[in-house]
């Protein structure tokens, strides 16, 4: 397609399914690509396969792109290649610089966790930070992987920070810093997509929810103690726990957790409006789901039970379920969290694993796997694969059918 680019052209171009260009009548090598995501892109093709993106239509004006394509044009075919100062500049950043002014702030808008994942790559990849983009090597990336596996790591953790340094590189292409990923043939190690995952056993569970209780008990019994004291001393007394139905935060989450499948995350940012008591359901919004999308997890009489006492003892029903004691979101809850399964008497099970717990009791007693899928928020019907195991009724009537 070619016209006469004007604004009025851009802002009426409309988005399609695969992206297109519109180049400019006036000046041959201007044109604007529309993506389907709705970014509208300015570009100089100065010369048969070599292009420069000269920025965004939103935060530039046409007349401004279009100078700029006629500056390029005009000094390629003085003999000077626009490319060649680029190739300079990314020889000459390096990538915990390139992480610190083009990644972060990319990062910051387009990934929920990125704090955690820029930590990570900071961590893993230190020894990388000082080297410049190009200077990073597929042989360098391979002697890393050595040293992490003798080191004891596991090949899906080692698999997920290959994937994330490879983002990064490919991030920076995409911001035509560097031609190319030069890590792009890096490969990820061969691992079990379908390893056999951990859920407590009746008699584990049993041990979690009466260690839950116990540390009830003594936080109400610790309570009672320091308001003796308080009133000893003519100090105010602080809230009766003995008066509400949970202590804290603690055991609301933990029950939460094991009856919905939700992610730490999912839990840290529920709100009380996406609560539903009437039709018992509870919303996980795609702004905060890993899938992006909104999923709808029914609640049971427990979760509903813990839920509406949690309620009641809640300062405030319009923010988010569970709040720290400053108000703000949870980041974790590790130190509770591991105490609890100390005095529980429980080994090798993370917050994670009450998701898998979830899970397998429902494959356990025979729910389709399609429906776990659609409760746990999968993506991919790899994931919930891993507890067809579990669900040895499906096989058994399967296989009958060839007596």
């Amino acid at each position: 397609m070619q016209t006469a680019l004007t604004q009025t052209v851009i802002d009426r171009a409309k988005l399609a399914k695969r992206p297109y260009e519109i180049r400019d009548s006036r000046l041959n090598g201007f044109l604007v690509r529309v993506q389907p995501s709705g970014i509208k892109s300015f570009y100089c093709e100065y010369d048969r396969g070599k292009r420069w993106r000269l920025g965004r239509a939103d935060s530039m004006a046409v007349g401004q792109a279009r100078n700029q394509a006629k500056k390029i044009i005009s000094q390629y075919h003085s003999g000077i290649d626009p490319m060649d100062e680029k190739r300079s500049n990314a020889r000459a950043i390096t990538l915990g610089e390139f992480i610190d002014l083009f990644f972060q702030p990319w990062a910051q808008s387009h990934q929920k966790s990125h704090e955690q994942n820029i930590k990570r790559i900071r961590t893993v990849f230190k020894g990388f930070l000082k080297r410049k983009l190009d200077d990073v090597s597929v042989i360098d990336l391979e002697r890393w992987r050595a040293s992490r596996i003798a080191v004891g790591n596991k090949t899906t953790t080692i698999n997920r920070d290959i994937a994330s340094i490879k983002a990064v590189f490919n991030r920076a292409v995409d911001f035509e810093i560097i031609e190319q990923n030069p890590i792009a043939k890096v490969k990820k190690a061969r691992e079990d997509t379908r390893p056999r995952v951990r859920y407590l056993n009746d008699e584990e569970l049993k041990l979690l929810l009466d260690a839950l209780d116990r540390r009830e008990e003594r936080r109400c019994g610790e309570r009672d103690s320091a308001n003796r004291w308080r009133s000893e001393r003519g100090y105010r007394k602080l809230p009766n726990f003995k008066k509400r139905a949970f202590t804290d935060h603690l055991k609301p989450m933990i029950v939460l957790s094991l009856h919905t499948g939700m992610r730490r995350g999912e839990v840290f940012d529920l709100k009380w409006q996406h609560v539903d008591f009437t039709v018992r359901s509870i919303a996980v919004v795609g702004e905060t789901a890993k899938s992006g999308k909104t999923r709808h997890i029914p609640m049971n009489r427990t979760c509903l039970k813990v839920l509406r006492c949690w309620q009641k003892q809640c300062a405030k029903s319009s923010g988010r379920v569970f709040q720290n004691a400053d108000g703000m979101r949870f980041n974790n809850v590790k130190r509770s969290w591991t105490a609890i399964l100390k005095q529980a008497g429980i080994v090798n099970f993370r917050w994670h694993d009450m998701r898998h717990h979830f899970a397998s009791r429902l494959a356990m007693a025979g729910v389709d796997l399609n429906a776990i899928r659609e409760l746990l928020g999968h993506s991919d019907y790899e994931m919930t694969l891993r507890y067809a195991h579990l669900a040895p009724e499906h096989k058994r009537k399967a296989v009958e059918l060839l007596d």
